[in-house]
């Protein structure tokens, strides 16, 4: 599975509406609202990474209030959650 975050721009008074149209998308697993220079962050989940080449240029940046995007593909997951499953296996 291929994880890719999505930092985006959006146009202040749409946020809300664009982060609606973007959680919709098929591929994108969440989105959040954030603070700072960003405006959202969406995580897409993906079988290959073709999909994340026309998921974002082709869908999610023409959501209607989305200003720009920035796309960054994870190498690995660190997770707590990941480690306490991995330690608990025969545990019981």
């Amino acid at each position: 599975m291929i994880t890719a975050i999505v930092f985006i721009k959006a146009d202040v008074s749409q946020i809300p509406e664009v982060a609606q149209q973007i959680a919709a998308i098929d591929g994108v697993s969440e989105v959040y609202s954030v603070t700072g220079d960003i405006d959202l962050i969406a995580l897409l989940r993906v079988r290959h990474h073709d999909q994340v080449a026309t998921l974002v240029p082709d869908q999610l940046n023409k959501v209607p209030g989305v200003l720009a995007t920035e796309t960054h593909i994870a190498f690995r997951t660190y997770s707590s959650h990941d480690l306490e499953a991995a330690f608990s296996l025969g545990a019981d």
